[in-house]
């Protein structure tokens, strides 16, 4: 299976926004993805900035950051599609796509996470997703390049020169 052949929905439904209607927002050929487990209630949040700066800062060069809202880690994502949906724009302007609530973890773990966690980051770490706000970039062609611990930040010199290869 190819990362991009994986389905997820958007956070809120596009009927419900009004947008064109979309089976999936996986990781898209010819797209450098930065997928990141995400959570409103963490000490981590403030990383949507990072994230939003790193959207505006490469998307005309195919990039995107794909948000993956997750309420595995001490109910740090508690809220509604639509809940989650309103924090991310009014307190950090996310224009970023954002996915349906998951499981990044354990028995019920989302397909999209299965074809991730094998992927190790710069220390040799693979499995479990250790925390919100973990990191995985894609290259254009599906492959996972780079892997990112929580506390890394987007805007961190290591997570700009891995986009800033995978877009060459």
């Amino acid at each position: 299976m190819s990362i991009s052949d994986v389905q997820i929905a958007p956070l809120i439904a596009p009927q419900a926004t009004g947008a064109d209607s979309a089976a999936t927002l996986a990781p898209q050929p010819g797209v450098t993805t930065l997928v990141v487990n995400v959570a409103s209630q963490c000490g981590l949040t403030p990383q949507y900035e990072g994230l939003e700066w790193l959207q505006r800062q490469f998307a005309d060069r195919g990039f995107t950051v794909l948000g993956v809202p997750c309420n595995q880690f001490n109910g740090q994502e508690p809220g509604s599609s639509e809940q989650i949906a309103q924090f991310c724009s009014t307190t950090y302007g996310v224009t970023f796509p954002l996915t349906e609530k998951v499981q990044v973890n354990g028995p019920q773990r989302h397909p999209l996470y299965a074809e991730l966690v094998d992927v190790p980051d710069a220390e040799g770490y693979t499995g479990d997703i250790r925390w919100n706000f973990e990191k995985f970039l894609i290259d254009p062609s599906g492959q996972v390049v780079a892997r990112f611990a929580p506390a890394t930040t987007p805007e961190s010199a290591e997570v700009v020169a891995a986009i800033e290869a995978a877009l060459a």
